[in-house]
């Protein structure tokens, strides 16, 4: 039913180990945009699993990150994506014109509890709701 025209935004957030940053960003764009925009993250290592701090702490505002993974980077992911947000992977990321790169500057959350993780998350969600304004205006 949709055209090429109506394709939705794509967004792929990438950090070292994709275990904390980005997969609470991918929730976060998931959950607040409600199916408007295609989410990806990935990591240039990937860790064997999600942050458990970063898991309890967005359980704390009603979304389950739980069952997620960390999954490699790759250059087809990059491709598919209109948007690439990096978060702390420098020049791991590959580079495609006519993208739109944006490096968010955040604390790593790795091996911290989750008192230390909710400001990381606060922040993330401001940025993340500021994105969806960018990439759909008209969505309220």
């Amino acid at each position: 039913m949709s055209t090429e025209s109506s394709k939705k935004p794509s967004v792929l957030f990438v950090c070292v180990h994709n275990a904390g940053r980005s997969q609470m960003a991918a929730a976060f764009l998931t959950t607040l945009s409600q199916g408007a925009i295609e989410v990806r993250s990935a990591g240039s290592q990937p860790a064997e699993a999600v942050n458990p701090a970063a898991v309890e702490a967005m359980a704390e505002l009603g979304i389950d990150m739980s069952a997620e993974i960390p999954k490699v980077l790759t250059t087809e992911a990059v491709k598919e994506s209109d948007v690439v947000i990096t978060m702390g992977c420098g020049d791991e990321c590959p580079y495609f014109p006519g993208k739109r790169y944006e490096d968010w500057v955040l604390e790593d959350p790795a091996g911290q509890g989750v008192v230390a993780v909710r400001p990381i998350r606060d922040e993330i969600k401001t940025r993340i709701e500021g994105l969806i304004e960018s990439l759909v205006p008209a969505a309220k």
